[in-house]
Formats: C-alpha cells, structure tokens, sequence
C-alpha cells in the first residue's frame, strides 16, 4: 500500500555520518546548566556583598566560586566588579533574585544527583528567603 521512502533525509550532510557531529551526554549538559545557575548566583552575591558585606555572604561566594570552578573543569568564573550604592529595595529585589537562581541551581543539581551543589544551593535559598523576609518585616 505504500511505497518505502528511498531518498535520504534532508536533516543529513550529503556524505556526512551522523557520528561526526560532536555530542554531549546529558550530564555534561547538565552540568553546564547548574553552572550557568551557580554562576549568576554568584554574581548576584558578589553584588549583595558590596551592599551588605557580611562573613556568611563572603562564605558562600567563595563556596560558590568553588563549584563553578568545578563544574567548569577548573576555570575560574568571572566575578563581579562592585556596583555603586543601592537602596533598601534594590536590596530587597537582588536577594529574591538570589533565591530564584538558587533554587534553579537546586532543581539541576538534584537532577544530576550532585549533592554538594544541591546542599549549597538550599543553604543559599534559606538563606535569602531569610534575609528577605526580616527586610520586608524591616520596612513595614
């Protein structure tokens, strides 16, 4: 009834197999992902620390820097420059922020089963719903 197709597929190279293409396993996919997510948390942190320094925020970014120099086959991530003074609501916004990029990086992390990032990455949601929840107390 019907006829089998008999031309090549117009998603292949003329002369070119497949195989010459470079692919990545789902974990290396994965892990530039949650690399992506710890790197943008980071920097975000690094922005934070120039508003509010503290030791539990310089802590986390060097934790942070860790694991994306891990994940990154030991390239160091780029950090960011310190940013000019901002308000209490900027503040506010970078922490809710934070704490979106940190349970993205939860989400991978868990998927990969990677349970050092997994852990840092629900210390760093606890600790940003933390601090936005005492400035939104703070400000009412």
């Amino acid at each position: 009834m019907y006829e089998p197709i008999r031309t090549k597929s117009v998603h292949t190279v003329a002369g070119t197999p497949s195989s010459d293409f470079p692919h990545r396993s789902r974990e290396e996919e994965l892990d530039i992902q949650l690399a992506g997510h710890l790197a943008a948390l980071l920097a975000v942190t690094d922005e934070i620390r120039t508003v509010a320094p503290s030791a539990d925020l310089d802590t986390a970014a060097e934790r942070l820097a860790g694991q994306v120099t891990r994940l990154r086959g030991g390239s160091t991530p780029v950090r960011a420059a310190p940013a000019a003074a901002v308000g209490e609501a900027r503040l506010v916004t970078l922490h809710r922020r934070a704490h979106d990029l940190a349970g993205r990086a939860l989400v991978v992390a868990a998927s990969r089963a990677d349970t050092s990032a997994a852990i840092l990455s629900a210390e760093r949601m606890d600790a940003h719903a933390a601090a936005t929840g005492a400035r939104e107390l703070a400000t009412r």
